[in-house]
């Protein structure tokens, strides 16, 4: 119940302070886009620093991120890795979920960052609305992150990876850095409880041009679930 409570103070805090810092820092924001990621990379850290000591919850980042433009591909389970990934590179742009556009201050900050808003459930024009979005010179550079399942996936459940980051790859011609985590273990997906531990998230080696789409998604698929599975049993998390 502590932990609970705990949990329930540091949330409450988290998105109370999403809103001062994200409409405090806006009008600088909207002045120099370097105040964007100033602002994004500023609420980020403030979460991470306000879990470890309000609920126990440490951050670990392992691996190289890029600095370069480029596509990076990461195990998604809660929200806090998408903090944590958007902490560690410097121009971070999402594809994300249509519905968050219309979130206030979430939704602002991913339009200014460039990130992509998709409809969920119509493959086809997600596809056509992922590579209009990020061809259209209309969105900042940066590094652009897609989670190649669609979802969050709780630790130990398995769900299909999209063909989304494959068309990605082939088409903007950059390298992908897959990501794998271990967030899930103490950051659910739903629910309100944060659990003591480290949460790791692993930049691993990346995948450099030239493989065709089905080689590129066994791979990514391969590596990252691998991986991600390794980082979760070292944070405890038992496999049926």
């Amino acid at each position: 119940m502590f932990q609970w409570l705990r949990s329930l103070i540091f949330t409450v805090q988290m998105y109370l302070m999403m809103a001062v810092i994200g409409i405090g820092m806006l009008p600088l924001a909207l002045w120099k886009q370097k105040y964007v990621y100033l602002t994004v990379h500023t609420y980020c850290r403030w979460v991470m620093w306000t879990a470890g000591w309000m609920v126990g919850l440490k951050t670990e980042f392992r691996g190289k991120p890029p600095t370069e433009e480029a596509l990076v591909a990461a195990k998604h389970q809660s929200f806090l890795d998408v903090l944590m990934i958007a902490s560690q590179i410097p121009q971070p742009k999402y594809i994300m979920k249509s519905s968050l556009k219309h979130v206030p201050v979430l939704g602002w900050f991913g339009k200014l960052t460039g990130s992509v808003p998709v409809e969920r459930g119509k493959r086809a024009e997600a596809i056509k609305q992922m590579m209009d979005g990020v061809k259209s010179g209309k969105v900042p550079g940066g590094q652009l992150v897609i989670y190649p399942q669609g979802t969050r996936v709780a630790p130990g459940d398995h769900k299909p990876y999209k063909v989304g980051s494959a068309v990605l790859y082939t088409e903007l011609g950059q390298r992908c850095y897959p990501v794998a985590c271990n967030v899930g273990v103490f950051w659910p997906r739903y629910g309100i409880l944060k659990k003591p531990g480290t949460a790791v998230i692993e930049f691993l080696d990346p995948i450099e041009q030239g493989l065709e789409k089905n080689a590129f998604m066994s791979h990514l698929e391969d590596v990252v679930e691998t991986r991600s599975k390794e980082l979760m049993r070292d944070a405890g998390f038992k496999f049926d």
